[in-house]
Parts: structure tokens; sequence; C-alpha cells
């Protein structure tokens, strides 16, 4: 049981920073993008645990963290029509729902959520 400790406190923890993140850049957020948040360091975690640089983490990171904002983004804004985000105005988008200045922002935001991760596998 306490092997699910580290994975439980990176989905919480995922989740309320990414939570809190977004309210201080757009001052809003949608309950969903807790669960992204969420899925997002739980998927760093994970990746955390495969032996590699703390470089090819953070890269391997922005391409789960962006593959899943685009899974989200297509379910969520496209077939349900929430609006959450449209990158339509970006360049080089797709669809409107990823596009590459946010693919450098979870580029960037994956090595402190890496730090964090290790901070909780050592703990746990």
């Amino acid at each position: 049981m306490k092997h699910l400790f580290g994975p439980l406190c990176a989905f919480l923890l995922g989740g309320v920073l990414y939570g809190l993140c977004e309210l201080a850049w757009r001052g809003r957020t949608h309950w969903t993008m807790l669960l992204a948040g969420g899925l997002s360091l739980l998927l760093l975690y994970f990746v955390g645990g495969m032996g590699l640089s703390l470089w090819q983490r953070c890269v391997l990171g922005m391409v789960l963290i962006t593959a899943l904002e685009f899974l989200f983004g297509c379910v969520l804004n496209l077939r349900l029509g929430l609006g959450i985000w449209d990158y339509s105005d970006r360049p080089g988008n797709l669809l409107g729902q990823i596009c590459p200045g946010f693919s450098l922002a979870w580029l960037g935001l994956s090595l402190p959520g890496s730090l964090l991760c290790d901070l909780l596998r050592r703990i746990f």
C-alpha cells in the first residue's frame, strides 16, 4: 500500500499546482484542468523511474503533456464544446488544441515537476 502514496501525491499535487498556475496565469480554470494537471505530474512521476537523464525526462514530459493536452482538448473543447481553451490564433496550432508555444511551456514546467517527483520518490 505504501508504494501507492508517491503516485497518489503526485496526482493530487499536480492537480492543485496546475489549477493554481492557471488561476495565476489566466485568472480562471476549469475543474477538468485539475485532472489534466494531476495526470501530467503522475506521468512525470512514472517517467522519473525510467532511468533517464533529467533533460530526457523533461523532453519526454513535454511530449506526453502535449499529447494529454491534445486528447483533453479534442474531447472537452471539440467534442463537448466546452471552450476551455482555443489556440487557433497561435502559430503552428493543431486544431486549436495544442501549439508549439505551449509545448515549450510544458517543457519548462517539466523541470520543476520532475524535481518534485524526485522528492516524492525519495519520501515514499
